[in-house]
């Protein structure tokens, strides 16, 4: 392993957008059971690491001042927990979160910062840890962290921690936008009314965009419902998002986050203009998530 003891590491920790999201159960301990297709954005916030004289944490950014700087933020849970699995290798770190992406928003933003921040320690402390491991180390911070350590197209089961790689999706053109307002996912899964759904459909063949849409159109958000009732104004979104004519618009997880998929760049880019020209106090980027390899 190349040793980066003392090179500074910086990582895009991209937004996790659920393309669909079905709620097939509850277990005992009250965690929901899901079916979810999911990519991951090339726009998020960035986590930099560095070898420092004592601990440190620094928060920066657009939303840097809406979260914690303390021990509640799972960027230090993350580094905590992987330096009591390797005292040996974990001498202290400054660590630097560029907050880009607005919190309690459905886009996987704590457990996406979580993530790299992890993946940026591994290399700064030069730490060699079997995939199946750090999964697992993972998901004790949180449900999302398994699908987020991946970072690639997948369809995420159970709680969250069941992966399956989705080999062949093409890079989508989308629009994210969020009206400001937050949500608390506790809150909208508590407020869900029917837990017993069928699963995501069989996956065959999503080639084209074309093809992805025409799939997403037999699937839904079965959080959507709930968030609207808890939060109104997700409504308000949504309307204007169809207003830009994509070729599919939906809420991501449990909101308030929205996007919308194009088929062309320069759709994507009208509409963002649009959106940001009617809504000036809204978070609006225009993005794309990655493709899934063959």
């Amino acid at each position: 392993m190349l040793d980066s003891l003392d090179q500074a590491i910086s990582l895009i920790a991209p937004a996790k957008i659920n393309l669909a999201l079905h709620i097939t159960g509850r277990r005992e301990d009250g965690y929901h059971l899901l079916d979810s297709l999911v990519v991951f954005a090339d726009f998020g916030d960035r986590i930099s690491v560095e070898r420092s004289a004592a601990d440190s944490f620094h928060i920066t950014g657009p939303y840097g001042h809406s979260i914690p700087a303390d021990r509640s933020n799972l960027v230090l849970k993350a580094r905590d927990r992987l330096r009591e699995e390797f005292p040996d290798r974990a001498f202290p770190v400054s660590i630097t979160l560029d907050k880009h992406l607005p919190i309690a928003s459905g886009i996987g933003g704590g457990s996406s910062d979580a993530a790299s921040t992890l993946r940026a320690l591994i290399r700064l402390w030069g730490i060699s840890i079997d995939p199946f491991d750090l999964d697992e180390l993972g998901l004790a911070l949180g449900a999302d962290l398994p699908m987020c350590l991946n970072g690639k197209p997948l369809i995420a089961r159970g709680i969250g921690e069941k992966l399956e790689e989705v080999k062949r999706i093409p890079r989508l053109p989308m629009v994210l936008v969020n009206n400001g307002a937050a949500v608390s996912t506790p809150q909208v899964f508590a407020a869900v009314k029917k837990r017993d759904n069928p699963g995501l459909p069989t996956i065959s063949g999503l080639g084209s965009i074309h093809d992805v849409c025409t799939y997403l159109e037999r699937t839904e958000n079965h959080l959507y419902a709930a968030t609207v009732d808890l939060l109104p104004t997700i409504g308000d979104t949504m309307e204007a998002l169809r207003s830009t004519s994509p070729r599919l618009a939906r809420m991501s997880g449990s909101g308030a986050t929205c996007f919308a998929i194009y088929d062309t760049d320069e759709a994507a880019l009208a509409a963002e203009s649009q959106l940001r020209n009617a809504h000036p106090l809204w978070f609006v980027i225009k993005t794309h998530s990655g493709a899934g390899g063959n």
